[in-house]
């Protein structure tokens, strides 16, 4: 009963396009017209699975029209543009996020209600983009929701991994690790551009011509292809872009005398090699092969990457005799997120060198005036180290240019060399001083508060009296206001979740899932303590560490784990980071904690003051605070269209006058009117006869018609 009601609800609706619409009837005819003309399942279905890509379809639509715009816009101002380098995204679901930020929510859920479903239930159907796993990639993509709010110039780059996340599965060995399926059939957010694809080269030598000049060569060439995702910003037209980069090998790389000789996998071994590359996020480095492919795709990201911002800074500046090199650094902002594409720094050097003929000095002024980096943690699992051999192996003309960079630091003075070889950051703040800065990190309110938590976010807009907070957070700090009894909300009980996933080759961090699974399987299951279980106070740390090792918890060895805190070996041995040191206060606090709650008016209080105080860690303060002191670039906000803002009635005497204005222009002089006779008022048989026999867009037209912007 409910499936035929459902399809007569959707039956009714005509399947008629309405791209920009807002009107909630106009989308369900859009909606549905994506599920019959942008098929992407078996005809006559309307499930959750096929409303879901047909309404990211419909979305699509909209946000294909501002991401043009912004682009087109951007090419003709030719701002100062920033390019964020990132090996992660952890972007979350984009249909909450596109629907909120084009502020269509509402229209989107009574046009879903119109054809027999709940816009909640549709976007459950999304499977995340699995370009991320923790914390960097959660920033990555809170920038670049701040940077397209905020109306700056600035596009994303990382790298389509085909499994980036993983599932978790807790077994009783642990936790287990199972490829995510996010492209198992397609993303409708993605756009492949055919047009975009560059050659990024692996292994090979480096000639030496009689000129001086260097050129890599041989080894192997992996192309990388563009995959873009929009990005649009809350409530503004501006769209910024996250460009994606696949690995592919070339039709010519595939041996059919192999294949046909039987050797299957030597024939598509570029192939293989290539399919590698995304394939899995920050894949094992035990082996020489896994340093090789992590280091792989570092390089293939910044490579592709720096060609495609060269490119566009040729395309942009392509009206000169000449490219103004040293203008880069005021058009280009690169800016490294963490470690993982430091390599950009050679390759730009080798790109301006190798490719565009500059010499070292010019290159290198360009290069530091260009690219800025942020160091997220000073762990040193997160300061990755690479062998000179790997190096050599793989990247060997990157090797000469970081030797030569290298040697030129060192060559500053003495006491930088000494420095060097005793403290690494001292040495940097030595030589350049002005260029280190801290910036506080936050989360986009949009995503974090305002689409994931509507409850609350209601709650503040009553009290705030406006939902500017989405873009200001610093209102928050207005909720610091006393509220009278009978306005205060009853508050739910204090619940603890610990949750999270441990990377696949990070084997301490596994072992503590596996204990907290293993205490939580114990307390669940014991009625003594489960409904109320407290720590003893001290000597808490030890008694903790003797109360798993006895077997409290199940038979698996922990020892390697306790071991990490008071041994000497492995990672945090010695109790390197205080973890025993920190127990006793951690636990008063929590004392502290279960005597605040009980005071609920005093709780009520202190839930309000923290959330008042958290308006400086958004990220559109951060990102603020980036473009002004770091990438010195300003807000380029893209221009609505005239006819956009114009009623129907308005559009059409207006695109008629124009029409009628083009004509005379096309008018042999003589008939044309001038300042001694009165005007000549064309016909309309005339005009009709010019748009039939020379169609505005064909060569033939005096000039192109274009839209007003």
């Amino acid at each position: 009963m409910a499936v035929q009601l459902l399809r007569l609800k959707f039956q009714k609706i005509p399947a008629v396009a309405h791209p920009l619409t807002e009107k909630s009837t106009e989308i369900a005819s859009n909606i549905k017209y994506h599920a019959e003309y942008t098929p992407h399942f078996s005809p006559f279905k309307f499930e959750l699975e096929q409303a879901y890509y047909a309404t990211a379809d419909s979305v699509r639509d909209r946000l294909i029209k501002q991401w043009n715009e912004t682009y087109s816009h951007y090419h003709k101002v030719n701002p100062k543009q920033t390019y964020y380098l990132s090996m992660e995204y952890l972007q979350g679901r984009a249909l909450t996020n596109a629907v909120g930020n084009l502020d269509v929510q509402d229209a989107y859920a009574d046009a879903l209600k119109q054809l027999g479903h709940a816009l909640e239930d549709i976007v459950e159907q999304e499977k995340d983009a699995a370009l991320g796993n923790g914390g960097l990639g959660r920033l990555a993509s809170c920038f670049l929701d701040s940077m397209a709010t905020l109306n700056l110039p600035a596009w994303g780059y990382g790298l389509r991994y085909r499994y980036g996340l993983f599932k978790q599965r807790i077994t009783k060995a642990g936790q287990e690790e199972i490829a995510e399926d996010w492209l198992e059939k397609f993303s409708p957010w993605e756009v492949v551009r055919h047009d975009v694809v560059f050659p990024v080269r692996f292994f090979g030598q480096v000639e030496v011509h009689p000129t001086g000049s260097r050129k890599w060569v041989g080894g192997e060439v992996i192309q990388a292809v563009a995959y873009d995702v929009p990005i649009p910003g809350y409530k503004t037209k501006n769209t910024n872009s996250l460009r994606l980069w696949e690995a592919k090998a070339c039709a010519e790389d595939f041996s059919l005398f192999q294949f046909n000789d039987g050797e299957y996998e030597s024939a598509a071994l570029l192939h293989s090699r290539a399919q590698q590359i995304c394939a899995v996020l920050y894949p094992g480095d035990a082996t020489e092969n896994g340093k090789l492919l992590r280091l792989k795709q570092q390089f293939f990201l910044c490579s592709a990457s720096l060609q495609d911002i060269i490119a566009r800074f040729k395309e942009r500046n392509s009206d000169n005799d000449e490219i103004m090199w040293s203008e880069f650094p005021s058009k280009v902002a690169v800016q490294l997120n963490d470690t993982h594409p430091t390599l950009a720094i050679p390759e730009l050097m080798r790109l301006l060198m190798d490719g565009e003929g500059l010499g070292w000095d010019e290159a290198w002024n360009i290069t530091t005036s260009t690219i800025a980096y942020t160091n997220h943690t000073v762990l040193p699992e997160a300061l990755e180290k690479w062998s000179q051999a790997v190096m050599w192996k793989l990247l060997p003309r990157h090797m000469e240019i970081i030797e030569e960079i290298d040697k030129r630091v060192n060559g500053v003075a003495q006491l930088h060399s000494d420095i060097l070889k005793a403290e690494l950051f001292a040495d940097y703040v030595s030589i350049w001083p002005g260029k280190f800065q801290n910036k506080t990190n936050g989360i986009t309110p949009r995503r974090w508060l305002r689409f994931c938590n509507p409850e609350l976010s209601h709650i503040i807009t009553k009290w705030l009296k406006t939902d500017q907070w989405v873009t200001n957070l610093d209102l928050l700090a207005n909720l610091r206001q006393e509220m009278s009894p009978e306005d205060r909300k009853r508050t739910t009980p204090r619940t603890i979740m610990i949750g999270g996933k441990a990377f696949a080759t990070y084997t301490n961090a596994k072992r503590i899932v596996k204990l907290v699974n293993d205490v939580g399987a114990i307390v669940n299951n014991d009625p003594e303590v489960n409904s109320c279980l407290k720590f003893k106070p001290d000597p808490r740390f030890e008694e903790a560490k003797q109360f798993i090792r006895s077997g409290a918890f199940g038979n698996y060895d922990y020892n390697p784990l306790i071991e990490s805190l008071e041994g000497n070996s492995g990672y945090g041995r010695g109790d390197y980071f205080l973890v025993g040191c920190d127990f006793p206060s951690y636990m008063d606090a929590q004392e502290r904690v279960d005597e605040a709650y009980k005071d609920r008016k005093r709780w009520i209080k202190m839930s309000i003051l923290s959330t008042a105080g958290s308006g400086k860690f958004s990220s559109d303060r951060t990102i603020a605070q980036y473009a002004k002191e770091i990438w010195n670039i300003n807000e380029c906000p893209a221009r609505r269209s005239v006819t956009q803002n114009l009623s129907l009635e308005a559009t059409i005497p207006w695109i008629w006058a124009t029409t009628v204005a083009r004509f005379k222009a096309m008018l042999p002089p003589q008939r044309r009117s001038d300042a001694r006779s009165p005007p000549l008022c064309a016909s309309d048989t005339d005009i009709a006869q010019t748009v039939r026999h020379r169609p505005f867009g064909r060569p033939r037209l005096h000039r192109p018609f274009r839209q007003l912007s």
